[in-house]
């Protein structure tokens, strides 16, 4: 196995932030050339031998390909479906307005255009809403809005918000230790840890993603979840619970935040378990049935069916824009309360900035974490779900706006698009206020 491949897949479908080398070190492609229409990929029946998109041959984590693997996840590997119910779809009101145009200045003091910023950060789909209703809608190459497309971390802000619901209910109580729910955990990294700072990602875990160590523990996280094809004769863990099990503690917990991907593979076996059913049970039954969506939702899963809670949901862009506005309008939509508004409160709270600073995000000044969404702590009460790639719910509820993103950036890390996408965004949130 190259070891190109394994950097890029790894940097694809983990939900962790790091940059492909390859890439980091050159001038980025033309998004226009790009195009996963224009460039044929899995056109024809059957496809040319150099138009294939393949897991086995790790093609599908291979840009340009991920243009089209991202909306096609589960054509590439095993899936659990998240059922959006027998109800008429939500409503979705339009009030489209025309915003290619509106202009502002980029990380570099440049003026460009909102269609230039989604262009350069190699977008395939983005809605936003204002004050409830569509106000732009766009999808780009192979996108269609019933196109599910894999969501990576904003996954976490699915299981996060999951798991505040049932400590609202009393079902989960975060200041339990987390072998109270998993006692397999006895002898891990999460033997002295409590529910709240994997909720937090405060855990002093000895796993790192740095994508260019071929030893460290993100190749046997994705070795055990499928991410990766194993080698003749693995015999490491060949799934996410004994992954998980074997995890050993470095430093102490509740120290600093810490950002890795286990956590919240943690978090969501302790939903599962608190709850009696899979994430894509709950998810369907909690959240997408009473969303009114208009489309199935899916997770990609290890061998045992247990669903990657870190980064493995696809849906599709309005399905996530109903999410978005529910949390906006402090978890009511579609007619009723799905999420209990003091959850939702306890999220825009966030968390502790001190603890967040240590991790060093320079395009992320005074977040904090809390319930696995990113918290801004600025004069628009910002808080927002992020994963690799460019995936975005980006909720603004002094503007009463809300943006999802879905991109197939050749750089994983949001740190090589946020100085334009933050600008943009903040751009319409002033032009809506006007």
């Amino acid at each position: 196995m190259q070891q190109t491949f394994t950097t890029t897949a790894l940097a694809t479908i983990l939900g962790g932030l790091c940059i492909s080398s390859a890439i980091a070190q050159s001038s980025l492609p033309d998004p226009a050339a790009t195009d996963p229409q224009k460039l044929g990929w899995m056109q024809g029946f059957p496809p040319a031998p150099d138009k294939l998109v393949q897991f086995a041959n790790g093609s599908s984590y291979q840009f340009p390909r991920t243009r089209w693997s991202f909306s096609h996840s589960r054509e590439l590997g095993p899936t659990a479906n998240v059922w959006h119910g027998a109800g008429h779809a939500a409503v979705l009101p339009q009030a489209l307005q025309s915003l290619d145009d509106l202009r502002f200045k980029d990380g570099k003091n440049t003026e460009i255009r909102w269609a230039d910023m989604l262009a350069n950060t190699y977008t395939d789909s983005v809605l936003a809403m204002h004050k409830g209703k569509v106000i732009y809608e766009k999808y780009f190459g192979i996108s269609k809005p019933y196109l599910p497309h894999i969501a990576m971390s904003v996954t976490k802000s699915f299981v996060g918000t999951l798991a505040a619901m049932l400590a609202a209910e009393g079902k989960i109580n975060p200041a339990d230790p987390v072998t109270k729910y998993i006692p397999e955990l006895k002898d891990s990294a999460y033997a002295d840890a409590t529910v709240r700072q994997v909720m937090d990602m405060t855990i002093g875990v000895q796993y790192s993603e740095n994508y260019a160590d071929p030893k460290a523990e993100i190749w046997d996280y994705a070795r055990a979840g499928g991410l990766l094809p194993t080698a003749p004769g693995y015999s490491g863990p060949k799934n996410f619970y004994d992954f998980l099990t074997k995890l050993k503690k470095e430093g102490e917990h509740d120290q600093a935040f810490a950002y890795k991907t286990v956590n919240a593979e943690v978090l969501a076996w302790i939903v599962r378990r608190a709850s009696g059913q899979s994430l894509s049970d709950l998810m369907s039954e909690r959240l997408w049935q009473k969303l009114g969506t208009e489309n199935d939702a899916y997770f990609a899963v290890d061998s045992l069916g247990t669903e990657q809670g870190g980064g493995g949901l696809n849906l599709t862009l309005r399905d996530m824009a109903r999410f978005g506005e529910m949390m906006r309008n402090g978890g009511q939509f579609n007619g009723q309360q799905i999420i209990p508004q003091e959850v939702v409160a306890d999220i825009r709270k966030g968390g502790d900035p001190a603890k967040f600073a240590q991790a060093g995000y320079k395009t992320l000044p005074g977040y904090s974490y809390r319930n696995m969404w990113w918290v801004g702590h600025n004069a628009h009460q910002t808080f927002e779900a992020r994963g690799i790639h460019g995936q975005r719910i980006y909720i603004d509820p002094v503007a009463e706006m809300v943006i999802v993103k879905f991109s197939s950036h050749p750089v994983a890390a949001n740190g090589a698009s946020d100085p334009v996408t933050y600008r943009a965004f903040q751009a319409l949130a002033n032009h809506l206020m006007k």
